[in-house]
């Protein structure tokens, strides 16, 4: 059996690794368009805050690795620019040499990804730049210790952009965010927004809110709004787009937004034909809405089911929750489930309150803020959103845990939480969310 991947960044590489561990005789080749493989895409701003000061920490392996100790080829700089179902076969652009080939399969996994957006009135500015690869961060951080960086402009308000804005600050920047509305980071409640907003004023990160960037003229950025200002340093976190411009002629079915469409088992409509990643739609456990998570549980999960779908022992998805966290300073946010727009959208009841996560009498302890949507019938727990300085990991992960167990809210007040005052209190914030659901 040869098997080919397009991608070879998180999914693509993990999928053939499951792959090789099922099927250790077949023939498996990873085409993959950018300079590297299997690289920590989640710890690229932490380098270039200098937190991770270790470069090769961020790769995970190598093509060289992988056929030396997997026995999977991985091609490099290798982009698949078409697919044909009806005779297996894949289009190949060697971007080194230009030279166009076609390469044949038994079965066929889509892991292309997704690129970042990029605002064309930055298009010819050589001091802004996306985030979204090895080689993109490799280019940001060239730049940084070339021109002595002071000044960063950081677009956007989604992980990447916060992520972004707290690391440049950690490495000493002086730091912009501009973002064209007030609703930053989506994935958390609204009512959190001032907590938020707090944060970013006591780090001294400067706020541009309901503005966008008009021109650029060298450093010199001019706003929608008129005001002007230079920087250094511009960093595009604006949203991401999947790469599946090359499967419009393959008929293999994609959602309105480009997404791929996959079932239960990470089939394409097209026979012999699965997806995984961050380019596929999928859906959520609990409520089986359609949704996009670019997240890399549901990727490593995925690689794991379509390796047993291809072995022969066949395992359908039990969809995602989206549980998600972020660092921002010193403090976390997490939320899981449907968004809250959803939550909203399907008459959910609301329920928010703020406790202590630990003994109230501990040194350092701090309120988390808490805010839960439940199917006032059912009891069915819908989301959930915290935000606080500690224990915030472990609540978000209880309430996965909760809602794939199918328990109902009140069934939170019989979690027995380990207590010790460093830690929890004897009605722990789990256990109140319980008592508190009307």
């Amino acid at each position: 059996m040869k098997i080919i991947v397009v991608g070879g960044v998180a999914g693509g590489a993990t999928v053939a690794s499951q792959i090789r561990r099922e099927l250790p005789d077949a023939e498996i080749v990873i085409y993959e368009k950018g300079r590297d493989m299997s690289f920590a895409n989640c710890g690229l701003p932490y380098y270039l805050g200098a937190e991770i000061t270790d470069r090769s920490e961020l790769t995970q392996a190598s093509a060289a690795t992988f056929k030396e100790q997997k026995e999977i080829t991985v091609k490099l700089y290798h982009e698949v620019t078409a697919v044909e179902p009806a005779h297996k076969t894949v289009t190949i652009l060697n971007h080194l040499t230009q030279e166009t080939t076609e390469d044949t399969y038994d079965q066929l996994i889509l892991s292309p990804g997704c690129q970042a957006v990029r605002l064309p009135q930055l298009a010819d500015s050589d001091i802004a730049f996306p985030v979204r690869t090895l080689e993109d961060t490799d280019i940001i951080e060239q730049h940084i210790e070339q021109y002595d960086v002071k000044k960063a402009l950081i677009i956007g308000a989604g992980y990447i952009s916060l992520e972004m804005v707290e690391n440049l600050k950690h490495r000493g920047l002086d730091v912009t965010l501009l973002h064209r509305n007030e609703r930053l980071l989506k994935t958390m409640d609204g009512q959190f927004l001032p907590h938020l907003m707090n944060c970013l004023k006591e780090a001294a990160v400067n706020i541009q809110l309901n503005d966008e960037v008009d021109r650029i003229k060298g450093k010199t950025v001019t706003f929608k709004s008129g005001l002007s200002a230079d920087y250094d340093l511009i960093i595009e976190a604006v949203g991401i787009t999947p790469n599946t411009e090359f499967l419009a002629k393959s008929g293999i079915e994609l959602n309105d937004k480009g997404y791929i469409v996959t079932d239960q088992y990470f089939q394409t409509s097209v026979q012999d034909v699965y997806a995984l990643g961050d380019a596929i739609e999928t859906f959520y456990m609990h409520t089986g809405q359609k949704t996009t998570v670019a997240l890399a549980w549901g990727a490593h999960r995925a690689a794991n089911l379509i390796a047993g779908n291809l072995a022969g022992h066949k395992q359908a998805f039990n969809g995602l929750l989206g549980t998600n966290i972020i660092r921002f300073f010193d403090h976390a946010i997490a939320s899981v489930g449907i968004s809250e727009k959803e939550a909203q959208e399907c008459g959910a009841a609301h329920l928010s309150f703020d406790q202590y996560p630990q003994a109230r009498y501990m040194p350092r302890s701090h309120p988390m803020h808490i805010s839960v949507y439940y199917d006032p019938d059912t009891r069915q727990i819908l989301r959930a959103c915290f935000f606080g300085k500690m224990g915030v990991d472990k609540r978000v992960d209880v309430i996965a845990t909760a809602i794939i167990a199918k328990m109902t809210i009140d069934d939170l007040k019989d979690i027995e939480i380990a207590y010790a005052p460093p830690f929890s209190s004897p009605k722990d914030i789990i256990n109140m969310i319980g008592y508190r659901a009307k």
